[in-house]
């Protein structure tokens, strides 16, 4: 795997002009809960009003955890990497954050806030994750799907449509690892499964089934 130094978010203006994305991982996991109501869901992004909006439109309450805002606040000044690597700072970091009761969400749209966080940090949040969420719901993510060493550009994700995004540019930061198919099946193993979706651009998507 390609494991690089951790770098926060860019000083460069973000370019905001949101982009329009067909999804078929977030289709999916609309599927998962359609017909359901009143489920709890967590976003992990930056909080957006379109995403608040269309979740408690379909009936569901919706946390938003702004996961990266969290990490660079926690983790810095200083080489953010090896902080992330200290198991301490690791477990006080999850002490204020992701601090939710043991299957308390019915599905997690993570996005893409994984691939820039330390191994120690990822494993723990991943963990943590498997936690909070109940048996047989459903995580979204997103990684890359080039092996790059250089930053590349960060998005907030705003949901449009059960299957439609738009992506806002959020500056730029460098992925940490890169994680092939294996790699991302490996990451999940004690998720009964991983689900890849083929995409036209960058960005790969898959559903994580608790």
């Amino acid at each position: 795997m390609l494991r690089e130094r951790l770098s926060t978010v860019s000083s460069e203006p973000p370019n905001n002009r949101a982009k329009p994305r067909n999804s078929n991982g977030l289709d999916q996991f609309f599927a998962h809960i359609k017909g359901e109501e009143g489920l709890s869901i967590l976003d992990m992004g930056s909080a957006s009003q379109a995403n608040i909006d269309f979740i408690t439109e379909l009936g569901h309450r919706l946390s938003t955890e702004d996961f990266l805002r969290s990490v660079d606040a926690a983790f810095a000044p200083g080489d953010a990497f090896a902080q992330q690597s200290d198991i301490g700072k690791v477990e006080a970091f999850l002490r204020q954050n992701l601090d939710y009761p043991a299957g308390y969400f019915d599905g997690v749209l993570v996005w893409d806030s994984l691939e820039y966080i330390a191994p120690s940090l990822l494993a723990a949040t991943i963990d943590r994750l498997y936690d909070i969420v109940k048996p047989s719901s459903y995580l979204l993510a997103f990684f890359r799907a080039e092996q790059r060493a250089a930053p590349v550009p960060a998005y907030s994700f705003q949901i449009s449509g059960p299957r439609t995004l738009q992506l806002a540019g959020a500056g730029t930061r460098r992925p940490v690892e890169f994680f092939n198919n294996r790699a991302l099946e490996k990451l999940f193993h004690r998720f009964e499964y991983v689900k890849f979706f083929l995409t036209r651009d960058q960005l790969r998507e898959i559903i994580v089934k608790r």
